[in-house]
């Protein structure tokens, strides 16, 4: 018999609904001579460095570097019950072979692999390889299951992976939070990322804007331009030439360019779009495509190709009839699609491209929740643009003279509109704007040697515009491209991060408040711009990465050695903290929170500011404190508050209502005087007000 493992419960679910698995237990599915199970995700993972040593728990310069030898694994917490249940079926007597269902990439390969090798188990393994979850993909998968053996080299590219990240991230984060006394999380993709952020809001920072000016003709309701003009002066010339004189047109050129289709959608594509249309996180793009995958209306999502296989062309053929009758797509005319426009099997690595399946046939895609329907939709747009014709336009160019100055104004004119057409249906159904880069309509019909009179002349101001802060989808596309040039052509990844890590590093820099979302912006901090300008170069640059990746290829392909990998990452983080020994103390101050100052300190005259339980001088050489539970305060039922610690540091003395009188046992409003004589403890004194003596009768 034989176990299936899959990475979740409903893709366990889909499997054995799948393959006649249809008994359900706790813990697994049985029938069909198969047992089908699940892990929840990683079930196993590196062991924390404390756990190593009990010396660990602290965080020390002396303690560091941290290299175990060897790497120990743990049950991930709140998970053992599923790895418990997994080990009992692999220990069962009837089952003689283990399925690697896991997602087919190298993070799957290695959640399975550390699972099976903390279970003891050795049994004979077998890999199933699938990119969608529908019946006849996943029947078809199991015809062709391949000896688990043959994706060795994947799995010792994962490890190596995921112990060079420890290796760098626990010692890299430990050594300069030592340092910093702050908690500066550092990441081999996160921080560079971080760095990307921090370089543009320099630029942006620092922009300078300039004033220029234009003059601007009003043809008929189509606004022409002049050339630039730095100074006011010169445009005022230029108004007053031209103001009294005609305008001729000296030239109309027409340049015919054909736009071609779209590719398809990986991951980090649909996440860009979905931001820019919908404005949703890339985090929230990957959970919904998860869930439509999971539905089975979608191809798995965590992919990097934009293509499909040959194998494939003739399911998207039919894909592509069922998407073009869904509404709004329905309304598209002569639509005639290129199917072999998609298809590359050389592109094609781990998965294809995202697409429908062909269960979008019978879905009821109005109950679907609105972000799962939109992607769908977004999904379905792009299959159907990617097979659509070309958009094939004129680039139209006018210019003018008046008074001695030349005039342009260029436009666009719609020949074919092609699989614009689709697009723009798409985006007309969500009230969205056209496409930035979609044609101008209605240009007017200019023709060399026409002339205008007595045209309204007018002065434009106008200001260079700075860079724009990243947004989600820029940012995306930046860590996609980021360090390509010094990865090898054929390197299983390129960029910062996957396409499935992206999102959570972009929401790890928001959640260790590096980063802040302002909007659609995304913005760094004063800590996140202050974390980049300590660390060293290597650790801000994507050539780490870079690297990496070009070595993990070389291991995925059996061509690199796992151990001189790992070796050479230990050689850089004992080199990373020998260099880095200690801080300068006004380096040590780039972290400190901005506290608000209470007021000043009577005795030296530093800043005071609050903590948990008072209100302190700045000068730890001077000893002046408010104790918020002095036994001042506590004895008559008080805290001292903010505000009154600042009219004590201010005006010597506060209005406090309500206070409690043991002997008397009621309450009494008072005024407190601060009564400091410069010792251990701030002493106070009350002060009460007069009661007037009662008039004379």
């Amino acid at each position: 018999m034989k176990l299936v493992i899959a990475e979740k419960p409903s893709v366990a679910k889909s499997i054995a609904s799948a393959l006649g698995a249809a008994s359900r237990a706790d813990g697994f599915y049985e029938g069909n001579g198969l047992i089908v199970s699940w892990c929840v995700g990683h079930l196993v993972s590196p062991m924390d460095a404390a756990s190593y040593d009990e010396r660990y728990k602290k965080w020390r310069y002396d303690d560091l570097p941290i290299l175990p030898e060897p790497f120990r694994y743990v049950l991930a917490p709140g998970k053992e019950d599923a790895f418990y249940n997994l080990r009992s079926l692999m220990n069962r007597a009837d089952v003689d072979t283990i399925v690697n269902a896991c997602d087919a990439g190298r993070e799957g390969e290695l959640i399975f692999r550390l699972v099976y090798g903390m279970t003891g188990c050795t049994k004979k393994v077998e890999r199933l390889w699938i990119s969608s979850m529908e019946d006849s993909a996943i029947r078809e998968g199991f015809k062709e299951l391949r000896p688990g053996s043959e994706y060795d080299a994947l799995y010792h590219s994962a490890l190596c992976r995921q112990k060079a990240d420890w290796l760098v991230g626990i010692n890299a984060t430990r050594l300069f939070s030592v340092l910093y006394h702050r908690t500066l999380n550092v990441g081999r993709v996160q921080t560079p990322t971080l760095a990307m952020l921090v370089e543009r809001d320099g630029k942006i920072s620092t922009f300078k804007k300039e004033k220029f000016h234009h003059v601007k003709l009003d043809l008929n309701g189509t606004e022409v331009l002049s050339e630039r003009f730095q100074h006011l002066s010169q445009a005022q010339a230029a108004l007053v030439n031209c103001s009294e004189s005609e305008v001729v047109c000296t030239s109309v050129t027409k340049e015919q360019k054909k736009e071609n289709p779209p590719k398809l959608y990986d991951l980090t594509t649909l996440q860009r779009e979905a931001n820019r249309i919908f404005g949703y996180t890339a985090k929230q793009t990957l959970e919904y495509a998860q869930s439509l995958y999971e539905k089975k209306l979608l191809t798995y999502p965590r992919t990097d190709s934009r293509y499909l296989t040959a194998d494939m062309e003739e399911t998207a053929t039919v894909l592509v009839h069922l998407a073009a009758k869904l509404p709004p797509f329905d309304t598209c005319s002569n639509f005639y699609p290129l199917v072999s426009l998609t298809i590359s099997d050389k592109d094609v690595t781990d998965h294809h491209a995202i697409i429908p399946t062909l269960e979008i046939e019978k879905a009821n895609l109005k109950i679907l929740p609105v972000g799962e329907r939109n992607l769908l939709l977004l999904v379905c747009c792009k299959l159907l643009c990617a097979v659509g014709n070309p958009h094939i336009y004129d680039v139209v160019t006018a210019t003018f003279e008046c008074g001695g100055y030349d005039f342009t104004v260029k436009g666009k004119r719609d020949f074919v509109e092609g699989w614009r057409e689709i697009d723009r249906i798409f985006r007309s159904s969500l009230k969205e704007q056209p496409d930035e880069d979609a044609p101008t309509r209605d240009f007017p019909d200019f023709t060399e040697g026409q002339t205008f009179r007595d045209v309204t002349v007018t002065i434009c101001e106008r200001f260079t515009s700075p860079p724009k802060s990243y947004t989600e989808d820029t940012l995306l596309s930046a860590m996609e491209t980021a360090g390509k040039e010094d990865m090898p052509e054929d390197a299983e990844r390129k960029g910062l991060g996957t396409p499935a890590t992206r999102a959570a590093i972009i929401e790890k820099l928001v959640a260790a408040g590096f980063v802040e979302r302002k909007g659609k912006s995304l913005i760094p901090t004063k800590d996140g711009i202050n974390l980049v300008t300590v660390l060293p170069e290597p650790l801000t640059s994507p050539m780490l990465t870079a690297e990496w990746e070009q070595n993990l290829t070389a291991i995925a392909r059996g061509e690199g050695d796992p151990d001189t990998f790992t070796d050479g990452i230990c050689d850089m983080v004992r080199e990373l903290v020998r260099k880095y020994t200690g801080i300068s103390e006004e380096g040590q101050k780039l972290f400190a929170p901005d506290r608000e100052i209470i007021g000043c300190c009577p005795r030296c005259g530093k800043p005071v500011y609050e903590g948990k339980k008072n209100f302190a001088c700045s000068d730890r050489s001077c000893s002046f404190v408010l104790w918020k539970q002095d036994r001042f305060w506590t004895s008559r039922k008080k805290e001292l508050t903010k505000k009154m610690a600042a009219d004590l540091l201010k005006r010597g003395r506060t209005a406090v209502k309500g206070m409690w009188s043991e002997k008397k046992g009621d309450t009494y409003d008072a005024t407190v005087v601060l009564d400091d004589t410069g010792g251990k403890f701030v002493k106070f004194k009350m002060e009460f007000p007069k009661k007037r003596k009662p008039a004379a009768q």
